[in-house]
């Protein structure tokens, strides 16, 4: 499978905070239509360690997969990246013991030559959009969405619940390993958007509402445009977010084995 990108689109801002504790990668100004790796990370720990944990786990993330990586990356290899991301914290926590307890969430979006592959941990999300509508979307590591899983509030007191921002993973060092959520995604069509975001973008935007502005822009800009006034002056986080648009999508010989390759090492 070849996947063609569009340019892509990102934003990254402060909002309604002193400073900015969310990083993506790559920096727009950098992104090329080339590039496979996306990733967008929120920083946990204030008095500017979040900032740190979230440029770090970008950091770490490009350099171990530009190091190691030969082809599409596995779940193992995913876990892997994680782990030196894990080990790098800890030396930074070392060296600057003022930084004990910072974390990141991440999600991590890489096309591949099998399909796109996602992964995240924490609450910020990966969407997929075709025609407008939602058909991929990331299942938070939240409390307030294992309380919805067991069915203790609805979803709807999941907005405003009081412990909504508390999140059950996240990359804060090997002192307590993350589990990630690992997906190939084969349903992949010319047109599609990739989108990633942190939950300060979700803050006043549900997902009728983003189906709402990627349905009425043709184009990443358009998007990132109608984005970026839906939050700007309206969220008291910050808020980052990757647009990704998929070009063009071509069957590549042996597609069906790489398939079922990727799926026998998640085993």
């Amino acid at each position: 499978m070849i996947i063609t990108l569009g340019p892509a689109c990102a934003i990254s801002e402060k909002g309604g905070r002193r400073n900015n504790e969310d990083s993506i990668f790559p920096i727009p100004e950098s992104s090329n239509v080339s590039r496979k790796l996306f990733l967008v990370c929120d920083g946990v720990g204030g008095a500017d360690k979040g900032e740190v944990a979230s440029a770090l786990a970008c950091e770490s993330f490009n350099t171990y997969f530009n190091t190691f990586l030969e082809g599409d990356p596995s779940e193992s290899f995913i876990k892997k990246a994680i782990q030196y991301v894990e080990v790098r914290f800890d030396d930074y926590v070392i060296n600057h013991p003022e930084a004990h307890g910072m974390a990141t969430t991440f999600t991590m979006v890489f096309i591949g030559r099998n399909g796109v592959i996602a992964a995240h941990s924490g609450d910020s999300r990966i969407y997929q959009f075709r025609d407008g509508k939602i058909i991929y979307r990331s299942e938070d590591h939240s409390l307030v969405n294992l309380l919805v899983k067991s069915g203790k509030i609805t979803p709807e007191e999941a907005i405003h619940h009081p412990q909504r921002n508390i999140i059950t993973q996240a990359i804060q060092g090997t002192h307590r390993p993350t589990e990630s959520d690992v997906e190939l995604i084969t349903d992949v069509e010319p047109g599609d958007y990739f989108f990633m975001c942190t939950d300060g973008t979700l803050e006043n935007l549900r997902d009728s509402a983003l189906e709402s502005i990627f349905s009425s822009n043709s184009s990443a800009v358009g998007i990132k445009d109608e984005m970026q006034y839906a939050c700007n002056g309206k969220t008291k986080d910050n808020y980052s977010f990757y647009i990704i648009p998929i070009q063009n999508v071509q069957e590549s010989a042996g597609i069906k084995q790489n398939i079922l390759s990727f799926f026998y090492s998640l085993v």
